[in-house]
Parts: C-alpha cells; structure tokens; sequence
C-alpha cells in the first residue's frame, strides 16, 4: 500500500486543537498519522499509565486472532465499526491468507483515518471505507456501498474494537449492539474489546480523566458489563476475558500480564 502523507487529508475537517482517538491509536502504535496535539497527549497519556501502548498492541493482536477465528467458522465477510487509520495487519489482510475472496467494510467516524483507508485501498477489490458514527446503526447497515460488499443473508464478522467504551450510557451501547445484532444473519459473529474500570481502577479513572479534558471522553466499564453488552450473542470459550486470555497463540503466552492489561475481548456468536 501507498503511503500518504497526513496533512494532504481531509482539507477543512480537521480539528488541529483537539486529538482524536484514531490518531493516538496510530500515536500508541507507533505510527506516522498523527498530528502534534494527539502526539502532546499521548505523552501525557503514556506517562500516566506505561501500559497503554501494550495494552493497544494487545487490542491489534486481538483483532487478528478474532479474524482467524471468524475464518475458521466459515465466515468470509467483515463490518470493521471504528477500524481507525490503516497499519500492519488489517481484517483484509489477514482473512484474504486464508480466502483472497473475503469481503470487508471499514467504518470510521474520523475523517484523517477515512481519508487514509480510502488512499491506501484504492483499487482493492471487495473491500470499501464508509464514514459513519457507530450509533447511526441504519446509516451503516443501509448503505448501498456497505450492502455492494456485504451480503447480509449470510454470515457476518462484526468487529467493534475499542469503540463501545466511547459510547456512554445514556446512549444504549447495548442497544446499539442489538440492531446490529438483528440484522445479522445467524452464524455471525461479533467481536468486541472494551477497556476495563475494574482491573487497575485507579489508573483507569485518570486516564479517562485526562482524555475527558480534551474533549474525547471515555466510558471504561467493568467485566460485568461487557458481558452484558453481547446480549443475545453467545459467547464463544474463553467468554470475557482481559486481552491476553482470548485464544493467544503460543509465542503470545506470558508475553503480556493480564493483571495489568484493562482490555476485556470477547467474541459471541448469534444462533
């Protein structure tokens, strides 16, 4: 893929003043598509909790091991809700190993991280990048470009990594996860990260303290919780678990401790 510089992107949308959380994702990972505001942040972030970028590479490998197991259940289609700026490793990538006809739509509310997957995807087949917020459930799943890629009568990869904690309450996350749950086909699967308020509470308060400052609010929620976001998605083994838990091939074991990593992952699928 080719590489575009960030500042040729998305001319007028972008909010110089503010960080978004695609860049510092893409800042965490050590990528290249971020601006100064989400770089200050970032640091800031990082000195408040050391971890972070473990626990967003964790999140990434996450994405990965989700992928092959949605290929393994025969699934060749994936909606990607909050897909962020391209790297290393994206759902394409990794299910076109297994079957170069897999199909993919990435989703993202950030113009910088659309500009760039629209840049970097051009010209590649079966796959499509839509601009939309999680929460504009229909807007994504009627589509006519989501619904060119998707088949919606067969089975479906749903992956919402490290998006539902940006949703609060008082908008149903689990709602939201419901409609897209019923217009799924059975056999679809969800996968799902969310950052965790339970596991070293303290450090998590402050860090969704410091990104409420900059206008970027974070809603982290307990195990129980997460569970609950599934709703009629049944759990596939390990359930809810911190990160490093879920499936983790063989070099990944005791590579990361799941004491220290407040990321829940779980992937459900729907009978």
């Amino acid at each position: 893929m080719t590489a575009v510089s960030v500042r040729s992107t998305a001319p007028g949308q972008i909010d110089l003043t503010r960080p978004s959380c695609a860049r510092l994702y893409d800042y965490y990972l050590g990528g290249s598509h971020n601006f100064a505001i989400d770089r200050e942040y970032g640091r800031r972030a990082i000195a408040q909790w050391p971890q972070l970028p473990a626990m967003v590479r964790a999140n990434r490998d996450f994405l990965r091991r989700a992928v092959r197991c949605a290929v393994r259940n025969g699934i060749r289609q994936f909606l990607d809700i909050g897909s962020g700026i391209p790297t290393a490793g994206n759902v394409h990538e990794v299910a076109r190993r297994a079957d170069p006809g897999a199909r993919v739509v990435y989703v993202d509310i950030d113009p910088v991280a659309v500009a760039h997957s629209r840049a970097m995807l051009a010209g590649c087949a079966g796959v499509t990048v839509l601009q939309a917020d999680l929460r504009d459930t229909q807007t994504i799943l009627r589509d006519s470009e989501v619904r060119r890629v998707i088949d919606f009568s067969r089975p479906v990869a749903l992956l919402t990594l490290g998006v539902l904690h940006q949703i609060p309450d008082a908008d149903d996350p689990r709602g939201l996860v419901r409609e897209y749950h019923d217009a799924l086909a059975p056999g679809s699967l969800l996968a799902l990260s969310h950052g965790a308020d339970d596991i070293e509470p303290e450090r998590a308060f402050a860090h969704q303290s410091l990104y409420a400052g900059f206008g970027t609010p974070l809603w982290f929620r307990g195990r129980s919780q997460v569970l609950d976001l599934f709703g009629d998605f049944e759990l596939l083994e390990p359930g809810v678990v911190p990160l490093p838990e879920w499936r983790p091939d063989s070099f990944e074991v005791d590579a990361l401790d799941p004491h220290r990593m407040s990321v829940y992952g779980g992937v459900g699928r729907k009978g």
